[in-house]
């Protein structure tokens, strides 16, 4: 098979012409980018081109390799045994911390949700309830719309105006975070107050969000925080944890983070390891779990313990986390063998319905990123799907005819009466007239009969394409609980029609089974997480019985689903472009070598090099590069040099800032030797090159990077296969892998970008285009 010839593609938002440059040749041919119509009174674009066949450029890598110079072996050298003792308790210290902090956000969220969603229901159901009798039931409407898109728009300012990063529930993100992808300003204390103020207003709100997803989201930047020991938004440096200020070891807090924010979500600490290990971590070992399900257990106990004491029970942990789906404990929730076909047919139903949804959002998605990217238009759209919410509800509510009688020990929080005869509720109202946690519990958990088969399947097609439609809004909001309101509703339906064939059906087809089964079918077709979801689920409802179906349905909507389309999460992943790298790499890229994958001429330094030409260098934005191999002489000047190290970007602004030239060293005795703690005070946010002023002499000073460059950088030889240099590269961690030649001569360099370019699409191996956006 013919060399892939290879050309990058340079556009920009801005690009007035529209041709996003030559076209990159696929292995299957791509079409052009669409050109990009101008606003003529503005200027601005009227439409952002997207193109799915695009690989953004300016996404930057992690560096989870540990750079072993010589600095860092005298550090090494002079710690003592206790030294290394302390920095083991500090991570335990820092992953308990983590727990309580997430523990502490999510009963904050969980209590200002419960309050102002009370009154706002109390509120309206007096309206309802007065203009029933006096006619005019069209002012409860407005109010009920009115109120929705007042708490919908104040979120959606916060998010689209001050951290759009701070959208939908943050697990996308996350994911790119640990598998090694610079996500600008996805670990800042800025999106940390949004995404919790912008959840609590969009659940608040009434739309069809959860609040788990953000959770995760929130646990992960707290984690990010404090395992750091300094919060760069606020300039405080607390001179703690210093030694952690570095990717590898944020990156492992940051797994725990997550992982506490699961735990915290679903009263699930084992679930927030496997979650953490399923669909966030790229690197895993066995101190790093037991230290991740502390901080899950953690965050679990200060969830509950604060909770109980607002429910004035304190010291009572036996309530689990912000969603509870109460116990499955009668006896009309055993199952039988010949039950088994049936879970696995909803499993495929979930994943058929998962499958649809996703399909429906990622068209929504890039309808979002083309026509809907100014920010008071997100703020529009977000109040207007919040009025659209309350409209469906109250109109379904209105003509629902399924009244129910209240019971002795009813469960629902504001039953309505509305039309129904005195003593009895509107069924619908139970589904629709409450926050989307406490719906899903009382479809587990309510009597038969409570629910007819027309109620439940208005409801599952009306609130499939509310969700559909909110997931991706510039606000902060999760998608667990949508996709397990929508599944409880048609397992439950699916129960009650089971019930309906024979007599002796209605023995066991309990609904409240059913709803369980079809909730995991639907959220295992929507997110594809298999493991984990078993776990959260059986963890969630704390019966373990369920074990063995839910598993089966998990799996059975992963395959089914994959079958269709991707999952939700790396379907969003893919739109923005991100170069994500997978398990694996590509199944027919072993004929493709490093030669035609790597990226040439590579930009060299001498070990000893002149000020002038690292400013230079550093100073090219066309190229931008972040690592460079650093080359020695061995013989004669004519003979090509030889690789001897690597140095980052970031490692040579800190030493210009510092001013380590040889000369100043020659002449100033006293000069104190730069340490890595110089390194560490300057992470995260390296100052630019423009803000490091160099001087006319000083550019002719000369630089020794003996000291500072990795001298043993990992390289490959050039005739070595894409899956080989793949597996290093993605097992490792690294962000520059060197490809040289028998002579250990530099031929080019792997990046991130060079690798994920390929993916195995419906007509084989393709390429991406590498685009500036």
């Amino acid at each position: 098979m013919a060399n892939i010839t290879k050309k990058v593609s340079w556009s920009s938002r801005g690009d007035e012409s529209g041709a996003v440059g030559e076209e990159t040749p696929l292995l299957n041919g791509s079409e052009q980018p669409r050109p990009l119509r101008q606003d003529s009174a503005k200027g601005r674009p009227k439409e952002i081109p997207h193109n799915e066949k695009l690989l953004s450029l300016k996404f930057e890598s992690l560096d989870y390799d540990n750079i072993e110079n010589q600095l860092f072996l005298e550090e090494e050298r002079r710690m003592s045994f206790m030294a290394f003792r302390c920095l083991e308790i500090s991570r335990w210290v820092i992953c308990g911390l983590i727990g309580f902090l997430t523990g502490l956000i999510a009963c904050f969220i969980d209590i200002l949700v419960e309050q102002l969603a009370g009154i706002k229901y109390k509120v309206i159901k007096e309206n309802i309830v007065k203009f029933t009798e006096a006619g005019g039931l069209s002012i409860s409407l407005l109010l009920w719309a009115v109120l929705n898109s007042s708490f919908v728009m104040l979120g959606a300012i916060m998010v689209a105006f001050f951290e759009p990063i701070a959208a939908g529930s943050g697990i996308p993100q996350i994911k790119c975070y640990l598998n090694g992808v610079k996500i600008p300003r996805v670990v800042r204390l800025k999106t940390l107050v949004v995404k919790v103020c912008g959840v609590i207003c969009s659940v608040v709100g009434g739309l069809a969000v959860g609040k788990e997803g953000p959770m995760i989201h929130s646990g992960a930047v707290l984690a990010a925080g404090v395992s750091q020991g300094r919060s760069t938004s606020l300039k405080r440096d607390f001179k703690i944890f210093e030694y952690f200020r570095r990717d590898t070891e944020k990156r492992d807090f940051v797994s725990a983070g997550a992982a506490a924010g699961v735990s915290a979500a679903f009263g699930a600490p084992v679930g927030g390891v496997l979650f953490s290990l399923e669909e966030g971590a790229s690197f895993w070992n066995q101190m790093l779990t037991w230290r991740i399900f502390f901080a899950s257990m953690i965050s679990t106990f200060t969830l509950n313990f604060f909770l109980s004491i607002y429910h004035n029970k304190p010291g009572d942990l036996s309530n689990p986390g912000l969603i509870n789906f109460g116990r499955f404990e009668n006896e009309a929730m055993e199952y039988n063998l010949y039950e088994i076909p049936l879970f696995i047919a909803m499993g495929a139903i979930g994943g058929i319905l998962g499958a649809l949804f996703n399909f429906l959002n990622y068209w929504l998605t890039i309808f979002r990123i083309r026509y809907v990217h100014r920010p008071c238009l997100q703020v529009m759209e977000a109040m207007l799907v919040a009025a659209v919410t309350a409209t469906v509800a109250f109109t379904m509510i209105y003509f629902s005819t399924d009244c129910q009688p209240l019971g002795p020990e009813h469960t629902e929080e504001y039953p309505l009466q509305l039309f129904c005869a005195d003593g009895e509720y509107n069924s619908m109202a139970t589904a629709f007239f409450n926050t989307p946690e406490r719906s899903v519990r009382s479809l587990f958990h309510n009597p038969r009969g409570t629910y007819n088969s027309l109620t439940l399947g208005l409801f599952t097609l009306t609130y499939f394409f509310l969700a559909c439609w909110t997931y991706g809004l510039a606000v902060s909001a999760g998608v667990f609980i949508p996709s397990l309101l929508i599944g409880a509703a048609w397992g439950r339906l699916c129960g009650i029609l089971l019930a309906s064939t024979t007599t002796t059906a209605s023995m066991w087809a309990d609904p409240g089974k059913y709803a369980l089964i079809g909730a995991a079918a639907q959220l295992g077709g929507i997110v594809r997480m298999t493991l984990s979801l078993t776990v959260i689920m059986v963890e969630a409802t704390g019966n373990v019985t369920y074990g063995l179906p839910i598993m089966l349905v998990l799996m059975t909507a992963k395959i089914v689903g994959d079958y269709f389309q991707e999952g939700l999460y790396d379907l969003h992943i893919k739109l923005q472009s991100v170069p994500f790298l997978h398990w694996e790499a590509p199944a027919t890229s072993h004929w493709l070598t490093a030669r035609e994958v790597m990226s040439s001429p590579v930009t060299c330094l001498n070990r000893i090099e002149k000020v002038g030409t690292i400013v230079d260098t550093l100073s090219n934005t066309s190229t931008n590069h972040n690592g460079f191999p650093v080359v020695v002489q061995v013989s004669g000047d004519d003979e090509p040099a030889k690789l001897c190290g690597l140095i980052l970007r970031s490692q040579l602004i800190v030493l210009l800032k510092h001013k380590v030239f040889v000369e100043l060293a020659r002449s100033r005795l006293t000069q104190r030797k730069l340490q890595l703690k110089d390194f560490r005070d300057a992470y995260p946010r390296f100052p630019p090159i423009q803000s490091i002023h160099v001087s006319q002499d000083e550019r002719e000073c000369m630089m020794d990077l003996t000291e500072f460059m990795n001298p043993t950088p990992y390289t490959v030889p050039q005739d070595t296969s894409l899956p080989r240099v793949f597996k290093l590269f993605r097992a490792l961690g690294l962000r520059h892998l060197v490809v040289v030649d028998g002579e250990n001569r530099v031929v080019g360099l792997v990046t991130r970008k060079d690798l994920a370019r390929y993916h195995l699409g419906k007509h084989g191996l393709e390429e991406l285009h590498l685009a500036q956006t």
